[in-house]
């Protein structure tokens, strides 16, 4: 008689070949995220051609940080403020989730992992305690990667790997720790003895897997997204480093100028003792007081032309452009300046195709941050929202217009009786932060009250004395 494997101590086969299959899809593709990530942080190895610089400068490392600013650039523009229920309703409960996983604080750090790696993941699940709200977190794709559908648009499967796992089932740092993400329930496993052993099983029957991927410049054939640090970004960023070691190089060589003497004596290159004198002694020494030959001749002392690093400078400059063309960015940004200075007009109308940019990643990452605030309303609630309740995200402007044009644009639809002047949306337009905005909401409750106090204070009674009926209903109120 065999004994029965317990599905809570070893996963079975299905399970096995699932985390298999994603867990060497996550390693294949770590090295090329490495590399995004070296090439942002400034860490990547330039292919030295091996003509121009000398082998002992080949330890000189000069660093551009083009790929960073690029990105950064455009990820600054992306600020999730809040989220709200598109019917008008009170989305205080979006927001106590919200708030409780910092989620405007690590969307930023979700965003700009998206735009370096090309995606990101968003994964939902219950939080400590019965009565937690409910847990979201942002991660990175050099540890989760997941299974997706093409046709139903959705992901059948999700894995995430770790060591330790944080404290985690009380393993020890050297553990490594998987987190399998199934429609019905989500399982974890620590490696044992060459296998994997089992720790928990989270079972919540929702029938979806809870994780979402933020995908950056996707194609219908390419669902999973690519990286704002293109090739020809780190092709023109390794140009740039060579140009920037040539410099270097260069200054070494002809940091001062050469001299050529013709004519001179033996002695004039050597010491009291006859010894030779080193290259720098006798450039800084004797050369500058040499004596007359036997004929009475003095020697002939010159200079090499200086060399000149303009023309150097002048290929950083176009490369600077170039690089402002692929990350669309105005070229200032790159340090890239021109003799006449842009103006104000000019300079915004150069950041039209980054706010474009900001735009489309906006349209596409709210779609992901839609539908984890739905995951977790449902793991909260133990069903889903109803779908004729739409959430909505809300933005800050990735344009940069003067407070006073955004103003007059609002005040112009208010005089056009197009929008209510106390209304939300005029705010908006006007650029308040969504906090600016509930303030000035609860400041206009507060002067509704004080006028509804005059009011009902002038129906006093004739002797003079406050009507009680009146300071009830101000009571209520």
């Amino acid at each position: 008689m065999t004994t029965p494997t317990l599905p809570l101590l070893s996963l079975s086969d299905d399970e096995l070949g699932i985390l298999t299959m994603l867990r060497s899809d996550l390693l294949s593709q770590r090295f090329k995220l490495e590399l995004f990530d070296a090439y942002f942080n400034g860490e990547q190895i330039i292919r030295d051609l091996g003509i121009s610089i000398p082998p002992q400068l080949k330890s000189l490392h000069t660093v551009i940080g083009w790929p960073r600013i690029g990105v950064e650039a455009l990820e600054q523009r992306l600020d999730l403020e809040a989220f709200r229920w598109a019917d008008g309703s009170d989305s205080s409960d979006l927001l106590e989730i919200a708030e409780a996983n910092d989620w405007f604080d690590e969307a930023s750090l979700g965003h700009l992992d998206a735009l370096t790696y090309g995606r990101e993941y968003m994964a939902a699940g219950s939080g400590e305690g019965p009565d937690a709200p409910p847990l979201v977190t942002f991660e990175s794709p050099l540890d989760m990667t997941l299974a997706w559908d093409a046709r139903l648009r959705i992901s059948t499967s999700a894995l995430r790997e770790c060591r330790g796992g944080g404290g985690t089932f009380g393993l020890s740092p050297e553990q490594r720790l998987v987190t399998l993400y199934l429609p019905m329930q989500t399982v974890y496993a620590v490696e044992a003895d060459g296998g994997w052993e089992v720790v928990d099983r989270d079972v919540h029957n929702l029938g979806v897997v809870p994780v979402l991927r933020m995908a950056n410049r996707q194609r219908t054939a390419d669902r999973i997204g690519r990286s704002e640090i293109t090739p020809e970004v780190m092709s023109i960023t390794d140009a740039a480093c060579r140009r920037l070691m040539g410099i270097e190089v260069a200054s070494e060589f002809f940091g001062a100028p050469q001299r050529y003497i013709l004519g001179a004596s033996e002695s004039a290159f050597q010491d009291a003792e006859g010894n030779a004198k080193s290259a720098w002694e006798t450039y800084i020494g004797r050369v500058l007081a040499l004596e007359r030959d036997e004929d009475g001749n003095v020697p002939t002392v010159g200079a090499f032309t200086a060399h000149d690093p303009s023309g150097q400078t002048k290929i950083i400059d176009l490369y600077a452009r170039i690089m402002a063309t692929q990350l669309g960015l105005p070229p200032h940004m790159l340090g890239y300046t021109s003799d006449n200075p842009a103006s104000a007009d000019a300079i915004r109308s150069s950041e039209g195709m980054l706010v474009k940019k900001a735009e489309r990643r906006i349209r596409r990452f709210s779609a992901t941050h839609r539908e984890a605030m739905r995951l977790a309303l449902w793991i909260r609630d133990g069903e889903p929202p109803e779908k004729n309740r739409r959430i909505e995200t809300v933005w800050r402007n990735p344009a940069t217009p003067t407070i006073a044009a955004q103003t007059d644009a609002a005040v112009k639809m208010v005089q056009a009786g197009i929008l209510p002047a106390d209304g939300d949306v005029v705010l908006e337009m006007a650029g308040l932060t969504e906090d600016q905005r509930q303030r000035v909401a609860a400041e206009r409750r507060r002067a509704r009250g004080a006028d509804l106090v005059r009011q009902l204070t002038a129906l006093s009674s004739p002797d003079g004395q406050p009507d009680t009926g009146a300071a009830d209903a101000v009571a209520g109120v």
